[in-house]
């Protein structure tokens, strides 16, 4: 590590930050708490029903960054039997995506089966837990992984779907060090607390906020919510940018055509990857004048606005954006 810079010692960005900085490598500026450990990107988390052959299929070649074969509501309860008998093979299959499975509600009386038919899948990477409420709902299942998989790495991302949740999400984050997500699901937010949902959103700010928030103090990724329109792209872009712009890491799909907004809106744009560059190189030089804060285009550039850049460079080169070298 570099001081107390969180990242690998040979990513292409430190890699280009050493070679390119006016600096010596055994002098390059140092920035305090900055973390820059975030090994994947998970911008679109891809529902798929788990019960249908044809789109398990059609998911294979599938661009989302995750791909959550669906065990809950995406598959009726007379067919969840057949869904866990093809659960299997969709997780053995070429991709090689990051691959998860979001089970039945814990107290809904089908999580027992369907964790069963998950843990002893290879592939399986991710746990997707809907209805989260209480801590107990995580142990719940990190107990079964730990009897059944022992050896498995698979890691958890946690559904704040209700008030209760809301309330909750503090001990929800805490509750086992494989929960690595909080994910925002509006329409049983609303139908737990009697909202109606608008197209501004507006009510549904308070929530999000929380989630993301919450997320980002626990060093976890943060999911925002359906575009229950799947085809209306325009909704989707706004939406998503306003998630990005919220605090959001990646945003739930429920249809393969809103793959590609979702990620291109969540991945930063060359101009934003320009810019940070530019504050990452200046900082670079004038660390060595013994500066601390400096202009940039008439506007004064300080820590904060630092680690933002090295932020957005990190999320650049992940998602293999152009441009995240410095000082070209």
């Amino acid at each position: 590590m570099l001081g107390s810079f969180r990242v690998a010692r040979r990513t292409p960005l430190l890699q280009a930050i050493r070679r390119q900085s006016t600096t010596s490598a055994r002098t390059l500026a140092p920035v305090p708490g900055l973390d820059l450990s975030e090994a994947k990107l998970r911008r679109a988390v891809f529902y798929v029903p788990c019960s249908e052959e044809r789109k398990i299929q059609k998911s294979l070649h599938s661009p989302a960054d995750c791909i959550m074969y669906d065990l809950e509501d995406g598959v009726s309860l007379n067919r969840k039997s057949l869904a866990r008998s093809l659960v299997a093979g969709a997780l053995s299959g070429p991709q090689t995506r990051e691959l998860g499975v979001r089970i039945n509600s814990i107290g809904s009386g089908l999580e027992a089966d369907d964790l069963a038919a998950i843990l002893r899948c290879a592939r399986l990477d991710v746990i997707m837990i809907p209805k989260v409420e209480t801590p107990g709902d995580i142990h719940y299942v990190t107990s079964l992984v730990d009897r059944l998989a022992p050896e498995s790495k698979v890691k958890i991302i946690a559904g704040i779907e209700s008030a209760l949740g809301v309330v909750n999400i503090r001990d929800i984050a805490l509750a086992d060090k494989r929960v690595d997500a909080l994910l925002f699901a509006a329409e049983d937010y609303c139908a737990d607390t009697g909202i109606t949902r608008t197209k501004g959103r507006q009510e549904l700010y308070f929530a999000r906020s929380v989630v993301a928030t919450t997320a980002h103090a626990y060093k976890l990724q943060a999911i925002d919510m359906v575009t229950m329109d799947f085809r209306d792209m325009d909704v989707l872009r706004e939406e998503s940018r306003e998630g990005a712009e919220m605090g959001f890491t990646g945003k739930q799909v429920i249809h393969p055509a809103q793959v590609d907004v979702v990620q291109e809106c969540f991945a930063p744009s060359s101009e934003t990857v320009a810019k940070a560059r530019r504050i990452v190189d200046g900082y670079q030089k004038h660390y060595t004048l013994g500066k601390g804060a400096f202009d940039l285009d008439g506007k004064a550039i300080d820590m904060p606005v630092v680690k933002w850049a090295y932020r957005v460079l990190h999320r650049a080169e992940l998602a293999g954006v152009d441009g995240t070298k410095i000082g070209d």
